[in-house]
């Protein structure tokens, strides 16, 4: 590793747990853990979202960047295009470029995941009126 590498290394100390750290929507939340803010150099955003039982996030698409999602616990009825997936605790899926997706917490108790995408400046377009982010 050359000395130029090790001025780039950042080390981040982020509580996922941490409920003042979240940003709170109606449906849940998310806590961003790693963006072109906090790690220019990244190139990366990655997230930790909450949605709560009988609630969903805003009907949306990414017009810079794919999207992976890791469903840690709970279920999903996540909608990719026209399709709708069924998710369980441990399962992945993958939201291309400019796809509209949302996801739907038919579950009894709060589905918690990780969200990953190759940008540092994520950016996301809203279909829904009247819901945040």
């Amino acid at each position: 590793m050359t000395d130029n590498h090790r001025s780039e290394t950042k080390i981040e100390y982020t509580n996922a747990v941490d409920p003042k750290a979240a940003n709170r929507f109606p449906w849940g939340s998310i806590q961003w853990l790693c963006t072109g803010d906090t790690a220019p150099d990244g190139n990366m955003t990655f997230g930790y979202v909450q949605i709560e039982p009988g609630q969903k996030n805003p009907r949306h698409y990414h017009p810079n960047s794919s999207e992976v999602l890791f469903l840690i616990e709970g279920e999903l009825d996540h909608s990719l295009g026209d399709e709708i997936f069924h998710l369980t605790a441990g399962m992945s899926i993958f939201i291309p470029i400019g796809v509209e997706h949302d996801a739907r917490n038919n579950g009894s108790v709060t589905a918690r995941m990780v969200v990953a995408y190759p940008t540092g400046d994520r950016q996301a377009v809203m279909l829904e009126a009247g819901r945040d982010e």
